[in-house]
């Protein structure tokens, strides 16, 4: 019998994947922390708790006890490998180690290098779309411009997208509800094939070095400061992945609710010198790209009057947090002009997105230059998303440009 109140929800309903908010707010009501029944874990609902869990380091992402985890299945072999030497999945005083070298790479300068590029990336997508008749907006513009910018950001070639792409998507399958056998056996095949692709780049690059965040932590490295062969892999294959999935639903999502929020005049507004940064945090408090996360907790940790025991593990309900009526006004309103206030999207404490800062100006950017050459695109059909969780994003915008 669990302590917390049990709510159910199959995450891979058909209508929960297309509109999840509905259960949010149903699950917020009945705590702070309740026990989402089919994933068998107990989960934060509200803002201030899942707040509070992210930035408390008596819970982390590596399963108990720290630093030994189990083996992975031989099917997964590969994937495991990659994982092991994530930034993404590792606790201080290793995660810090590897993160502060990835950081003192990720520089501002570095990031605000990109205007150009992005801008000109993106103008180029724009350009393409076709004259007349109605085509998918996810397919020419948003799944589209964020790997080619992290290409670019990297220096490696373009020519390499299209593996990029089907890799990632094989990759994160794995972390979506309701994955079967073959999606962990074409995970694993993905990650080998990702992790060759990138050690072959950096054998490249040490050869015939090219500007690009790459041979950056590659010359760190190779001087002893940086990484190890394993960890630059890794962390590598972890920023490309980051591009093509986060920032790709990201975006598709920020274009979508401008679509449907407001006219031609509403989004010039919207995205005016001096509001477009606040609109950007806008949509990604209302409808972020991942919306569920776990913390393995070490210690008792007691939350908003609640207890989580060593050995647990929880569901931290990012998607909902951005939702919580204690935490913002009219929270199903989509308001750009609404005082700014932090969210959750990027997470929060120690596994804060390393990518942020380049994600919200790309995210300006690829919204002023879409807008600003194509005022008066309209959506032609309802929106779909994609029919997976917990990554959340369109799976085809229809629209007309004329």
């Amino acid at each position: 019998m669990s302590r917390f109140p049990v709510i159910s929800q199959s995450p891979t309903d058909p209508g929960f994947v297309q509109d999840p908010y509905p259960f949010y707010e149903r699950a917020r009501e009945a705590g702070a922390l309740v026990f989402w029944q089919e994933y068998g874990l107990p989960c934060a609902t509200r803002f201030a708790a899942i707040n509070a869990l992210l930035r408390d380091r008596r819970l982390g992402r590596e399963p108990p006890p720290r630093g030994q985890r189990c083996p992975a299945p031989g099917h997964m072999a590969a994937f495991a490998a990659l994982q092991a030497d994530s930034i993404l999945e590792l606790e201080p005083p290793r995660q810090r180690r590897l993160r502060g070298v990835v950081q003192a790479a990720l520089t501002p300068s570095r990031i605000a290098a990109q205007e150009p590029v992005i801008e000109t990336l993106a103008g180029a997508l724009v350009d393409a779309f076709p004259s007349t008749g109605a085509f998918d907006l996810v397919a020419a513009y948003t799944q589209a411009l964020p790997p080619r910018v992290i290409l670019h950001v990297m220096g490696l070639p373009e020519v390499a997208l299209g593996d990029l792409q089907r890799w990632s998507a094989a990759m994160v399958r794995v972390y979506q509800a309701g994955h079967d056998r073959a999606a962990e056996e074409a995970a694993n095949t993905a990650a080998a094939e990702f992790a060759g692709f990138v050690a072959e780049a950096i054998a490249t690059h040490r050869v015939s070095p090219r500007p690009g965040l790459l041979d950056t932590l590659i010359a760190g490295s190779d001087a002893g400061e940086g990484l190890a062969p394993a960890e630059l892999v890794s962390n590598v294959v972890l920023l490309l992945n980051a591009a093509r999935e986060a920032t790709v639903h990201a975006l598709g999502n920020a274009v979508k609710t401008l679509l449907e929020q407001g006219g031609p005049d509403a989004r010039r507004a919207w995205l005016a010198p001096g509001q477009i940064e606040a609109t950007v945090e806008e949509c990604l408090r209302f409808d972020p790209p991942l919306h569920l996360f776990t913390r393995h907790v070490y210690e008792p940790v007691e939350v908003m009057g609640q207890l989580l025991e060593p050995g647990e593990e929880v569901i931290c309900l990012l998607g909902a947090a951005g939702r919580d009526p204690a935490r913002v006004d009219a929270p199903h309103r989509f308001d750009p002009l609404r005082p700014a206030m932090p969210h959750l999207a990027f997470s929060a404490g120690v596994h804060f997105c390393l990518g942020a800062a380049l994600a919200r100006l790309e995210f300006k950017l690829a919204l002023r230059g879409l807008f600003a050459r194509c005022p008066n695109l309209r959506l032609v059909a309802p929106p779909v998303y994609k029919n997976s969780y917990h990554f959340r994003g369109p799976q085809a915008l229809m629209v007309r440009a004329d």
